[in-house]
């Protein structure tokens, strides 16, 4: 077996990690993915890689002599846009681990954030 052709086939094969995953991160930062509590009274949007981009409140949730409803209900749509962003981050890296021939669970160090 030839070293040195096993060796360009891994740099090879780096390379074309490194350039999935930059698309994967890019494809990630434009993700939107929303998270909603209260039946949609309160809306958390993050992006893929779970940084906040708005945090909406309809009117009706808002009552001053309850702030700690409004509180929760604010904590609960935004533990679930994170958790709908991770798991798509979990999709994006599956789908970037299968064109590569990695098999499945295979952890490339949470390159993907």
């Amino acid at each position: 077996m030839n070293i040195q052709k096993m060796m360009k086939e891994a740099q090879k094969l780096q390379a074309k990690l490194q350039e999935d995953m930059a698309k994967a991160q890019e494809a990630l930062a434009d993700e939107q993915i929303e998270g909603s509590s209260g039946g949609g009274l309160v809306v958390v949007t993050v992006n893929g890689h779970k940084q906040v981009i708005s945090v909406k409140i309809k009117p009706e949730a808002v009552d001053p002599e309850d702030v700690e409803t409004l509180e929760d209900l604010v904590f609960a749509a935004l533990q679930a846009a994170l958790s709908a962003a991770e798991a798509r981050a979990a999709e994006v890296m599956e789908e970037v681990q299968g064109g590569l021939g990695l098999p499945p669970g295979m952890d490339l160090g949470g390159m993907l954030g």
